[in-house]
């Protein structure tokens, strides 16, 4: 199913799940329970990374494949299509549509960190190129990533928001955002979303804390702003208590999530980084008060 659709039927805010390709057997066999356990949520849907590079490639398409086919839950492929080119992307995109993919999320994608890495001449630079390449080819509900706080090599807020604009004309139905931890920051992205004319679904991202190691190297790569008060509550817990971060974690992310569900949100997507313990806490917790 699109997911577009699915937001528009719903009658509360659905939920949502990313995971990324394991690396290893190990860390197949853990993403295996934590997919089953996470399907007993009822998501919405999933969403699948794919490397910079097309670095999991393969491994993408395989969880894909799995997501679709064997666990019969509704997918959103990322495509990361930087220094791919344009017979390499198709490539990709038709074993997606073959094994029955309905929804994309186009990104431009980072550049691999492999020094020797080079991009294809004919790769496209930007994720309005690639959306303007795929739209008139496939049939995939099309959507963009958005950055409340602005992308961190954005020259602007306004800058990037242009920039999202064009992903939008060039094809984009929907945007999921990046995580943030203030949610000033996504009501007033929408707010300017709608005065330059972005009018299709906007879904918050929300990435729990899962370790405050985690926590300060993902913000420093994705720019979200670690806030004082998540500071001083982060200092108040008792060094070396794994327990007590995580249930901060899982509290804070409940008074995020009941805040944006009382605004009207059409849905929320986990970042679960491949584990399942507290998320689950957190859209059982919603679930039994009835918010979603």
């Amino acid at each position: 199913m699109k997911v577009i659709d699915i937001w528009k039927s719903a009658s509360k805010p659905v939920v949502s799940f990313e995971l990324f390709p394991a690396k290893s057997n190990e860390a197949a066999e853990k993403l295996d329970k934590t997919i089953d356990a996470l399907i007993e949520l009822k998501p919405s849907f999933f969403s699948v990374t794919f490397g910079a590079g097309g670095s999991t490639r393969e491994g993408s398409y395989q969880l894909v494949y799995k997501l679709l086919k064997e666990k019969k839950v509704d997918v959103i492929a990322y495509f990361a299509g930087y220094g791919l080119n344009p017979a390499d992307i198709n490539k990709v995109l038709d074993d997606f549509n073959a094994a029955g993919l309905e929804n994309l999320l186009v990104v431009r994608g980072d550049p691999p960190k492999d020094e020797e890495y080079t991009p294809h001449p004919d790769s496209m630079s930007y994720a309005d190129e690639l959306l303007r390449f795929i739209q008139p080819k496939y049939e995939f509900c099309l959507g963009a990533a958005g950055y409340p706080e602005g992308h961190i090599e954005a020259q602007s807020q306004d800058e990037d928001l242009k920039y999202l604009k064009q992903k939008v004309e060039a094809g984009s139905e929907y945007i999921i955002t990046n995580y943030f931890y203030d949610n000033v920051y996504f009501f007033d992205f929408v707010k300017r979303c709608e005065k330059i004319g972005i009018n299709v679904p906007i879904i918050p991202g929300i990435m729990p804390i899962y370790s405050i190691k985690m926590m300060n190297i993902l913000a420093n790569l994705c720019g979200a702003t670690i806030t004082d008060e998540l500071k001083k509550g982060l200092a108040d817990l008792k060094p070396d208590n794994k327990e007590a971060l995580i249930s901060f974690g899982v509290n804070f992310a409940l008074h995020q999530c009941r805040d944006l569900i009382e605004k009207g949100i059409p849905g929320l997507h986990f970042y679960t980084m491949d584990r399942k313990d507290s998320v689950e806490r957190i859209v059982k917790q919603l679930a039994d008060e009835d918010l979603i």
